[in-house]
């Protein structure tokens, strides 16, 4: 029996060579979709003259436009974890570049309503949208029990790795 790579383990379970061989591979596919992503991310921000945070407004403005849901500055600065000065900033860089446009908040006079421009939803489109149409495709080739056991795998895991469960993170 093999404890783990390395011969470390958690919690003590002792599992097979094979076990450990094909969680191995699984950690491994991981870490290639991660990449993967990363790249795609990186290739699609570059395209769009974006940095990391820019691409997060976007996507989130987008998100919640998708949805029907104004978006606002303050929003924004919530979302992204930045202060109302580097939100600002950051609405003026996309504004100038054309991403996105500002006008007065349908229900509430004092805000502005953000919104991404048509080309940036077209390009937006064009290069991340292909990316999420073949993850859904993906999916829709598994079957309805093997998604669910993706989900419970990923659920699991982005809880087990969540910074709010590491016991060396320091919590505020």
């Amino acid at each position: 029996m093999a404890s783990a790579p390395h011969g470390h383990l958690r919690e003590g379970r002792d599992l097979d060579d094979g076990d450990v061989a094909q969680i191995a591979e699984l950690v491994q596919a991981m870490a290639d979709l991660r990449e993967a992503e990363r790249r795609a991310s990186q290739a699609s921000a570059r395209y769009m003259d974006l940095n990391e945070t820019d691409m997060r407004a976007i996507r989130f403005v987008m998100f919640n436009e998708n949805r029907g849901v104004s978006v606002t500055a303050g929003d924004l600065s919530a979302h992204l974890g930045i202060s109302t000065a580097s939100t600002t900033k950051l609405l003026d860089r996309l504004q100038a570049r054309g991403h996105i446009v500002r006008n007065p908040h349908p229900t509430d006079r004092r805000s502005l309503q953000i919104s991404v421009t048509p080309e940036t939803r077209r390009v937006a489109r064009d290069t991340v949208g292909r990316h999420h149409a073949r993850r859904y495709e993906a999916a829709a080739r598994l079957t309805p029990s093997e998604r669910e056991v993706v989900i419970r795998f990923l659920r699991e895991t982005t809880e087990a790795i969540d910074l709010k469960n590491a016991d060396w993170m320091p919590h505020e």
